[in-house]
């Protein structure tokens, strides 16, 4: 499979690694996640070698899968972890990720998630990335009433377009990220007054899915003139975090090598003299994993054909979502010979966005054949629900010849285990 040499027909049968898709669906059923530990080495040693001699810190972004096992693996290659909420961090603690190698983002922290941070393994986390003015407030006034400094990098808005798709993209003036880096060493300043906050670097985060690397080069020139302006002003950054974005194919993007965008940090970045963070998700997650399904039924309408999965929007939303485009493909290898006509493949959920392909060309189906929708391993199952009361998907990670269950599928008791019947209560006595 063009972008995922990790996924590939053997003997007439998609495998993933060593082993057969269809093995895993028999012993797993589907629909279920199928991750694989080569792919997830491969990446992140793809970036770690672009790298190399620059003082970079690898952060994953938890955001994009936050299955424990696949960031026990990237903790051991050697990763940080990029976390938006108290328990993203808790997720990469439990992985036996170092506090001090875990940065926390994200334009609403609440005040309890500031102190859970600061307290984290007794040493506190790495770098806050602190989006606005009154969080920066916010998090002064908790560090002081815990006698603690909080290491701060404030994100900066660089009013830059990414160029992808509208609803991932973060550095334009209008997004509701960072603030306009026209104001930053104005808050700087600010920062550098507040009891309880040291100004320790600067961020910023442009977008995901970002196949051009122009936006970067904008951006890295506009940041090293902050850092500049910053130095005169007396404040000393050790740190600038560029954030993440690098794209993958979906379908026939060419997006970035690795070793391009390491060329613009060297050119802009590197002559600073500072250390640098990198938040990379999607290009460490994305590609090392797909959503396996099965064919419930093959329904022929007067006007075309449906193929329903066991797979729903609920399971993988990007489609519905974004209208993200997957590649979808059988798992049993269709022959040279085989007919491609056009098919709409959906899924049960009652609802007509329920869609993950129309009018996609597919070899002749039947009811039980699977399918695998390719590219799922980032923003599939830790965007996942339980609409229709559906069971969250079952996800396995292959290793070689191998495969280990690492998150079972719920049972409906399992799910329903927080509820309880309604013991009502009067406020005015409770």
């Amino acid at each position: 499979m063009t972008g995922m040499p990790w996924f590939q027909y053997r003997d007439g049968e998609l495998h993933a690694e060593g082993v057969k898709l269809s093995a895993i669906a028999a012993a797993i059923g589907t629909p279920c996640y199928v991750y694989s530990t080569a792919a997830l080495t491969d990446r992140y040693r793809a970036l770690e070698q672009a790298f190399a001699g620059l003082p970079a810190l690898i952060a994953y972004a938890v955001k994009a899968n936050g299955n424990l096992a696949l960031l026990r693996h990237l903790g051991e290659l050697g990763a940080g972890a990029d976390v938006v909420s108290a328990g993203e961090m808790q997720l990469a603690l439990k992985a036996g990720i170092a506090p001090g190698k875990i940065i926390f983002a994200g334009v609403g922290k609440t005040k309890a998630e500031m102190a859970a941070a600061l307290k984290a393994g007794n040493t506190g986390i790495l770098q806050f990335n602190v989006e606005s003015e009154p969080e920066l407030r916010a998090l002064s006034e908790v560090a002081s009433a815990l006698g603690v400094i909080a290491p701060v990098a404030i994100r900066v808005n660089p009013d830059v377009d990414a160029k992808t798709h509208k609803k991932i993209t973060t550095g334009k003036a209008e997004n509701k990220f960072g603030i306009p880096i026209e104001r930053a060493r104005e808050i700087y300043a600010e920062a550098a007054r507040l009891p309880g906050i040291k100004p320790v670097g600067v961020h910023v985060h442009i977008g995901s899915q970002l196949t051009d690397l122009a936006p970067y080069d904008a951006t890295f020139a506009r940041l090293a003139e902050l850092v500049l302006a910053l130095r005169d002003d007396g404040i000393q950054l050790g740190r600038i975090d560029l954030g993440g974005g690098l794209g993958i194919r979906y379908d026939d993007e060419t997006p970035p090598d690795p070793r391009g965008y390491a060329d613009l940090v060297r050119k802009h970045i590197a002559p600073l003299g500072c250390e640098i963070a990198l938040e990379p998700g999607r290009f460490l997650v994305g590609n090392a994993g797909l959503l396996l399904a099965a064919v419930t039924y093959v329904k022929q309408a007067e006007a075309k054909r449906f193929l329903i999965l066991d797979a729903g929007m609920n399971d993988l939303i990007r489609p519905a979502l974004y209208e993200a485009y997957h590649r979808i493909v059988p798992v049993a290898e269709p022959g040279p010979e085989a007919l491609l006509s056009p098919a709409d493949i959906v899924g049960p959920v009652c609802e007509t966005g329920d869609t993950f392909a129309e009018e996609r060309a597919m070899p002749p189906m039947q009811d039980g054949d699977l399918l695998a929708i390719l590219s799922a391993g980032a923003y599939g199952a830790v965007m996942a629900s339980t609409y229709n009361a559906r069971p969250l998907a079952a996800e396995v990670l292959v290793n070689g010849n191998r495969f280990a269950l690492v998150r079972r599928r719920p049972t409906i008791d399992e799910m329903t285990a927080l509820e309880s019947p309604a013991l009502w209560r009067d406020p005015t006595t409770a």
